[in-house]
């Protein structure tokens, strides 16, 4: 079971939880949602405001629910066969839900798992595309050989629940 926690009290290293762990970064709402594995992302303070960063690609089906939706979450970690159908799978094709077993949880505006460890809720307050004119460095124009830049999300953490 999931219970909300205070999120300055993490002790777990983000790099580690978002690099290597990998995350679901989740949108939609009680009737239809959808989630996609992410390993880009950051947690930290901007405005005065705790946020986490997240970047998703215009081709992916989660886009749609972000585009649509005030609310996201980020959920930890998720057991690597999860990661492997929803990194590599669509839910246009399957209910990705269902292939994974998942129980959904509709609250504080969106939709996050009840597998997971720990769940982020946040607010959208900002977004943006990448801009390839704006990379100072060019070895990151390597990761759009198809010229598919993410849209950027920057989400107020407005919950945080961890398994108790």
């Amino acid at each position: 079971m999931l219970k909300e926690f205070d999120l300055k009290t993490l002790n777990k290293n983000p790099f580690d939880l978002i690099g290597k762990q990998w995350m679901l970064i989740s949108a939609g709402d009680n009737k239809k949602h959808n989630m996609m594995t992410a390993s880009w992302g950051t947690l930290g303070v901007l405005w005065n405001k705790n946020i986490a960063i997240i970047f998703v690609r215009p081709t992916r089906y989660t886009f749609e629910f972000l585009e649509k939706h005030d609310h996201f979450s980020l959920n930890f970690p998720i057991d690597s066969k999860v990661h492997d159908i929803c990194g590599s799978r669509s839910g246009r094709e399957i209910d990705k839900t269902k292939a994974c077993n998942l129980t959904p949880v509709y609250s504080d505006g969106t939709v996050y798992f009840g597998e997971s460890e720990m769940v982020i809720i946040c607010k959208k307050i900002y977004q943006t595309n990448i801009d390839p004119d704006m990379f100072l460095d060019s070895e990151i124009q390597k990761h759009y050989p198809l010229k598919d830049y993410h849209k950027v999300y920057i989400g107020e953490i407005i919950k945080a629940y961890k398994k108790s």
